[in-house]
């Protein structure tokens, strides 16, 4: 992991080293995520689990108005395991991937759109540590263990990532959000799709949208009060995955599709609660089928 370490320490320099205008960053909100099939459709099999924390630090608080390029920056961990759907001793389909990934993005604002554009170190492969981490985990809840022995090996990739959107209020309450994006390393993609938010909470945060589902998350939290209900979709054309090797003999999906609907209710900026669970096709031609992945969040702040 010193790779890894080296590779993110410069990643991180170089994206937050000051520039003569720049005014002194705080950290302004925290954002988290945490994925996994048992709270969709309970099968512990392909997109597994995977937790984001996002670090958003900025000049000045976020008020829903964006600001210049490089001045709010989000400083994002994830950690993400993706597995076979055999059991340990048994035959498995897609490799074993444990996941790691360090990196910067910044959000700001061109006219009418909201765009981000940042970077990822990757590591991938048994030196991550996830899969002595998943069995242990496993161990301790009596739950069974899955087959990770055939692993992809270990590798540091960086990916990049740019990705726009708008925000368009049809009334009180009531505001769709397309969006585009592009993504290169572990997986090369272009994907297009939209949410739509219904109620109170939700128009004055920084959304961050989570890798796997695609499900919105707040990186900052206003003081509005209530509940949001968010439904969303999007389409992606994968031209390649390192987690679905081309060599093993896996041919990728000609789209891969993502239907999602979240609920968040937020008592206090103190007390935010979400719940969403994700539909995703199949990621590779012979997958027996989708999956259908849950999304949680649970931030109390004292």
């Amino acid at each position: 992991m010193k790779l890894f370490s080296a590779l993110a320490l410069g990643l991180l320099t170089l994206f937050a080293a000051p520039t003569a205008s720049a005014q002194q960053r705080e950290t302004i909100g925290i954002g988290r995520l945490f994925n996994n099939d048992y709270f969709g459709d309970g099968r512990d099999r392909w997109r597994s689990g995977s937790y984001v924390a996002s670090y958003v630090r900025a000049p000045r608080p976020y008020d829903g108005i964006g600001q210049g390029f490089g001045e709010l920056l989000e400083y994002r961990l994830r950690g993400e395991i993706i597995q076979p759907a055999g059991r340990a001793g048994s035959s498995g389909d897609r490799p074993y991937v444990g996941a790691l990934s360090l990196g910067v993005h910044t959000h700001y604002s061109v006219g009418a759109f909201d765009l981000s554009v940042g970077a990822d170190v990757v590591a991938v492969g048994p030196q991550t540590g996830l899969a002595r981490f998943q069995s242990n985990a496993h161990d301790a809840f009596s739950l069974p263990q899955v087959r990770s022995d055939n692993q992809i090996e270990n590798e540091i990739f960086l990916d990049g990532t740019f990705a726009a959107s708008s925000s368009i209020v049809l009334s009180d309450g009531v505001e769709i959000r397309p969006f585009a994006e592009a993504r290169s390393g572990t997986e090369n993609l272009f994907r297009v799709g939209g949410d739509v938010l219904i109620g109170p909470i939700g128009g004055a945060d920084l959304q961050l949208r989570d890798v796997v589902t695609g499900q919105l998350y707040p990186g900052t939290v206003s003081h509005d009060t209530g509940w949001t209900l968010t439904l969303g979709g999007d389409m992606a054309r994968v031209t390649h995955s390192a987690f679905l090797p081309g060599s093993d003999g896996f041919v990728l999906s000609d789209t891969l599709t993502r239907g999602r609907v979240g609920l968040r209710y937020q008592a206090t900026n103190y007390l935010n609660l979400f719940y969403g669970v994700t539909r995703i096709s199949e990621e590779y031609q012979g997958q027996p089928g989708g999956q259908t992945v849950g999304s949680l969040t649970l931030n109390f702040t004292f």
